[in-house]
Parts: C-alpha cells; sequence; structure tokens
C-alpha cells in the first residue's frame, strides 16, 4: 500500500510542477500538462493498479468545505469546514500556505465523526490577525484515496 501511497503522491506532484512551471514567461497549451505526465482527460490511468487506486469507491472524498474565496474582518472570528467521507473513514489534516497547523491558543481545531464513514472537521481561529491572511486547504486521505480543497483569505478592516 506504501508503494499506491508514494506513486499518487509522485503524480500530484508532477501534475504541480506541470501546472507552475508552464504559467512562467510565455502562454501554455491548454492540453499540455495531462498529456505530458500520461493521464488521460477521460480519468482513466494507463497502469491498471493507479486507476484502481484512485477511482475507488471506498477512497477519501471531501463531500463538503469552505468557500474558495472569504474575505475576513481584523480581530473578528474566522472558520473553516471540511466534511469527508470513505472507508475506512478518512482523516483530515489542515495545511496554511502548504504547512500542516495545529491547534494552539488562538487557533482551534475540532473534529466529530459522524457514522462510521464520515469525518466533520473545522478550524476557528479567533481573534483572526493579519498573518492569517493565506491559503487554507484540508486535505482527507485514507488508505485508498486523498481528496483536498484549498480556499485563500483576506483580510479587510471594519470601520466602526
Amino acid at each position: 500500500m506504501k508503494k499506491h501511497l508514494i506513486i499518487g503522491l509522485f503524480l500530484l506532484l508532477l501534475i504541480f510542477i506541470s501546472d507552475v512551471s508552464g504559467r512562467r514567461g510565455r502562454a501554455r497549451s491548454r492540453t499540455k500538462s495531462r498529456v505530458q505526465i500520461g493521464l488521460p482527460i477521460t480519468g482513466k490511468y494507463r497502469d491498471p493498479e493507479s486507476d484502481q487506486y484512485y477511482n475507488n469507491n471506498n477512497g477519501a472524498k471531501i463531500t463538503l468545505a469552505s468557500h474558495f474565496d472569504y474575505e475576513y474582518v481584523l480581530g473578528h472570528k474566522i472558520a473553516f469546514l471540511c466534511v469527508a467521507r470513505g472507508t475506512p473513514r478518512p482523516h483530515i489534516t489542515w495545511f496554511k500556505d502548504g504547512v500542516e497547523i495545529f491547534s494552539h491558543l488562538y487557533l482551534h481545531v475540532h473534529e466529530w465523526y459522524i457514522d462510521k464513514d464520515k469525518v466533520k472537521s473545522k478550524i476557528e481561529i479567533d481573534p483572526a490577525t493579519q498573518m492569517d491572511a493565506g491559503v487554507y486547504e484540508c486535505t482527507a486521505d485514507n488508505m485508498y484515496s486523498i481528496d483536498r480543497r484549498s480556499f485563500k483569505t483576506d483580510f479587510s478592516i471594519a470601520f466602526d
């Protein structure tokens, strides 16, 4: 199973690198990045093991997540939600700007198990500061797959 996870993470890294490298200098072709790494548009993979891994019905799937673009008011509470399902029940991990985040004095991570195959996770930041602006990501994973959602935040200043 670790072999499948490593292969999956490597493919995700290749997709990310091809997207980032295509943005520098000149416009890129819309079909180029997926074709370069051998992933057809249909979602089918050349390797049957990879296809089974990424298209597994028991794999972690995020079913509900916060909005993509969020503007918060300095000094107020902000919260992000992520709900995922899968068998076995997925584990949700939170990231900010690519770095895993944990509970501390002003940031709390809450998690609830719903049924045997669902998990709900929420982070709350109170009070929100300028340092809380950035890209947040929730990642749900189990032994079959990984799913992730990202959302960007920025702050505004409220005048009374």
